[in-house]
């Protein structure tokens, strides 16, 4: 086995795109134009040839300062930055233009971001079409890119830079996106803290719980399940001494239940698009209510944004903090709660008292295999723009993450459910994974591409061991530790000798774009060439 950090993420993202810019990217992104290098090569080429050996080496020793300099960067003048943004907005043409001019005059790169969004703006109807080309043309001469009207482009290369965006630009890209939900300018606001870049927010395409989150849902006992099949995979949840199962035929249409397990409420969160469902704990230390989360209809890094009813806040699916909104003032990270991909055959057999979702869940929907996303899940290719830091995999290849105390961990599924059982680390913890159950493969029919055939993932458990050294052991529910005591296995944790406890770590399968997109520094382990 390979194990390691992978690429490095210290390149300073403008170099990571240099191949597509025309001209010499300088430290802290300040750009030489193109024809100024022509004309210091043919000045240097001048020197070199004429003997003037001094001068040359003076000359390569000042570019090499400048190289190295922090430049100040070029602005429109203070305070100009709100009538430049509403400009950009309005319906007056000679005023839009007037402001792209100054822009373009300052070469003030925080005006790439609302550049940006106004691509899309315009494609979506929301903004008047009015100076359209006009700002892609000051687009690509602000950012040195030749990408015109796609967005997913632009997007993308924005998401691998270090650009700010103007004093304003959050307030004002909550009004821009107000016709999609008149709520959009109370979550998108300039006094809001944020703890990420708000040019990366993107609209996902539906309105606010325009994907409606499932609230309490009904359920029935395993054996009045009879609209279960077996091998139709479910996300399995564990609370005490009651267990669920929640058909993903269900969460592809609704990505979020808040729900009561075992007496804690708690929250099953769904990004589709990563292929990621965590349970998180809805209970937050210092508030007496527990959180009750819904959909935004915002993405970050194709990552479904969720928010909480009593605050408004973003929050991150797949890392359980607050990004934008008053409780991202806060060091606040949800509980993660164990959870597991599985068929329902193997968790009804691992949990004969299981109850299950039922289809009465007061929405109209075709809850069959394949709707509404399979066609993406047979895909390798994303529906967002993601910028990826890390190709050591296919974007969408699944892998099982865990993080803890600043230590992230991915293994490829494909590698775990091979090797059924592994011992390893994450940062200097010994733990277990296990993988015993295989991949679940799904075949499924979409109203749109037909019959369709997708992975769904698998089972995947991991626990912090107190040593290495586990083994598989006579059954199922039975590991065997060096010295050959045997283990209990539970969706809690694995039940030793002496009342001895190896405790599960919550985990969750994702895409490996959405994994490393939210930890670029990530250890991956790889199989063996």
């Amino acid at each position: 086995m390979t194990k390691g950090p992978g690429l490095s993420v210290n390149t300073p993202p403008n170099e990571q795109n240099s191949s597509r810019v025309p001209g010499l990217f300088l430290k802290n992104s300040s750009r030489v134009p193109g024809h100024f290098l022509g004309k210091l090569g043919g000045v240097l080429g001048s020197l070199f040839e004429s003997g003037d050996r001094v001068g040359f080496v003076c000359l390569v020793a000042v570019l090499a300062l400048l190289a190295c300099a922090e430049p100040e960067p070029t602005r429109v003048a203070e305070g100009r930055e709100p009538a430049l943004l509403e400009a950009l907005i309005g319906d007056d043409v000679a005023a839009q233009e007037a402001a792209l001019a100054e822009i373009e005059a300052a070469q003030d790169d925080r005006f790439i971001a609302p550049l940006i969004e106004l691509v899309r703006a315009g494609q979506l109807g929301i903004a008047g079409r009015q100076a359209y080309n006009q700002r892609i043309v000051s687009l690509e001469r602000l950012a040195g890119q030749s990408l015109g009207g796609d967005w997913y482009g632009w997007a993308e290369w924005y998401g691998g830079t270090e650009l700010g965006a103007p004093p304003g630009f959050a307030s004002w890209k909550g009004r821009l996106l107000a016709p999609l939900d008149p709520s959009y300018p109370d979550l998108l606001t300039d006094d809001a803290p944020a703890r990420l870049r708000v040019a990366e927010i993107d609209w996902g395409g539906v309105p606010i719980d325009g994907i409606p989150p499932l609230e309490h849902p009904p359920h029935v006992s395993a054996d009045q399940a009879d609209h279960m099949q077996d091998e139709e995979p479910v996300f399995g949840v564990t609370i005490g001494a009651e267990s669920r199962a929640y058909p993903l035929r269900i969460l592809d249409w609704h990505e979020l239940a808040n729900d009561t397990l075992g007496g804690k409420p708690f929250s099953l969160v769904y990004c589709t698009l990563c292929g990621s469902g965590i349970a998180y704990d809805a209970r937050v230390p210092g508030r007496e209510e527990p959180l009750d989360f819904g959909t935004s209809g915002f993405l970050y890094r194709s990552n479904k944004l969720m928010y909480d009813r009593a605050t408004r806040t973003l929050w991150n699916q797949l890392t359980g903090r607050p990004v934008l909104g008053p409780l991202a003032a806060e060091e606040i990270e949800l509980d993660m709660l164990p959870a597991v991909v599985a068929t329902w055959g193997e968790w009804r057999a691992r949990h004969p008292e299981t109850t299950v979702l039922t289809l009465d869940t007061g929405h109209q929907r075709p809850y069959r295999l394949g709707e509404p996303y399979g066609a993406y899940f047979a895909s390798r290719e994303k529906l967002f723009p993601v910028y990826e830091s890390r190709a050591e995999l296919r974007p969408k290849e699944r892998v099982f993450g865990l993080w803890r105390d600043g230590a992230a961990h991915a293994w490829p599924l494909g590698l775990l459910i091979e090797e059924k059982l592994r011992n390893d680390t994450l940062g200097d913890m010994p733990i277990v994974l296990l993988a015993t159950s295989g991949r679940i493969e799904v075949e499924g029919t979409n109203e749109q591409a037909g019959p369709v055939r997708y992975d769904a993932g698998g089972s995947v458990r991991a626990y912090q061991t107190p040593a290495p050294g586990f083994r598989l052991g006579p059954d199922a529910a039975t590991l065997l530790d060096d010295e050959g005591r045997r283990w209990k296995l539970t969706e809690a944790a694995l039940e030793g000798p002496d009342g001895a406890r190896a405790p599960r770590i919550p985990g969750t399968l994702a895409y490996w774009f959405a994994w490393q997109g939210f930890h670029p520094e990530t250890e991956l382990t790889l199989p063996e060439e």
